[in-house]
């Protein structure tokens, strides 16, 4: 088995550009496979042809094994095996993004400690989301504000906000469920007026992630109970597992029809992976991530996303200039640029009586 070693980059805070968790036989095998030619992975790359050659020539020596063929006159083609490779990279780096972000949000918050006694920081716990990256950079930018995000389900994540683990949670749920509800069943006792406070975030579309063009003709949820239609779905304690819990329980369809139910992805763009690579036909997940996959997307329902934090902490430095900015124009530009995604109120703190109307002191009736 071939070991793996990670290194990491200390930039200054004027970088430009993020990279992704990157390898340079990665790249190329990415850039001749998007070019067709060697040449045109060079140039993709900035690099000399020399150099692109003489690197894949090296590679298939280390690994003894065929990357590229060459055929005189025709494109130059990955090999069955770089054609392996390459997926398999990809679908790894899909699947560990939320822990591949949070290793890097945990260097950036010892270095912003080390380097700036004066930088604020937000420890947060959240639900998978592809605007908070978004958020992150621009409040350390624009105010010195680290968000330190540890990525997982909605369900955990509310547990690190009442054990005291975090600052601030979040979370996304459909908001017009009724009392007895999924919903309602899970995160009702999780919340109490008066003690907890919720952040507007962002409105949100969920759907189904299918291939490109959606040859299957897939079009609503119950076409998920087909026979020998695969579907990877979220693993439990995911605010999107609630989600399709709560929309399977509203249109009367049994969960257990859904082939396949029980194969997890960790994330929406490890779903997105799962469907793009052709070992699922099917998946529920953000608009967002399939989009940025290239595939075809079915929207189903509109969701709200939500920041939550202790009413104590509400008046705390960091927690206002956090406010400000989820109200600034520059954050809503950002937010609604994202597909399927929008600027809900982003800022306004809400009453989780008026918001959540699932919720009350009183037990439903049975």
């Amino acid at each position: 088995m071939h070991r793996v070693q990670l290194t990491y980059t200390l930039a200054g805070r004027d970088t430009a550009q993020q990279r992704d968790l990157h390898h340079p036989l990665m790249a190329l095998l990415a850039a001749v496979h998007d070019t067709g030619s060697i040449s045109g992975a060079a140039r993709q790359l900035g690099l000399s042809y020399r150099h692109v050659w003489g690197e894949l020539k090296r590679w298939e020596g280390e690994l003894g094994q065929t990357l590229v063929q060459w055929v005189k006159g025709q494109p130059a083609l990955l090999s069955p095996f770089g054609e392996k490779l390459l997926w398999a990279e990809r679908r790894a780096q899909a699947r560990l993004a939320p822990q591949i972000e949070a290793l890097r949000s945990e260097l950036e918050q010892a270095f912003a400690i080390a380097f700036d006694d004066s930088a604020g920081v937000i420890a947060m716990t959240a639900s998978h989301d592809d605007a908070l990256p978004l958020l992150r950079a621009l409040a350390q930018s624009r105010h010195q504000l680290h968000l330190d995000i540890q990525f997982t389900g909605s369900v955990d994540a509310l547990a690190a906000l009442n054990d005291g683990r975090c600052l601030m949670a979040g979370f996304h749920a459909l908001t017009d469920s009724p009392p007895r509800s999924p919903t309602a069943g899970v995160y009702r006792p999780m919340l109490r007026p008066g003690h907890h406070k919720l952040v507007s975030f962002a409105r949100r579309t969920q759907g189904l992630m299918v291939a490109p063009g959606n040859p299957l003709g897939i079009a609503t949820l119950a076409d998920l109970c087909r026979s020998g239609l695969r579907f990877a779905n979220r693993a439990r304690g995911s605010g999107t597992r609630v989600v399709l819990e709560e929309l399977l329980a509203a249109q009367k369809i049994a969960a257990a029809a859904i082939a396949e139910l029980d194969r997890t992805e960790p994330s929406h763009r490890a779903a997105a992976e799962a469907v793009a690579s052709g070992s699922a036909d099917a998946a529920f997940g953000i608009e967002a991530a399939a989009r940025a996959r290239g595939l075809g997307f079915v929207p189903i329902a509109q969701e709200l996303y939500f920041l939550v934090t202790l009413q104590h902490a509400l008046d705390q430095p960091q927690v206002q200039t956090l406010l400000t900015l989820l109200r600034s124009e520059a954050w809503r530009a950002q937010l609604n640029a994202i597909p399927g995604y929008a600027a809900e109120g982003s800022g306004e703190v809400l009453s989780l009586r008026r918001v959540l109307p699932w919720w009350s002191y009183r037990k439903p009736k049975r």
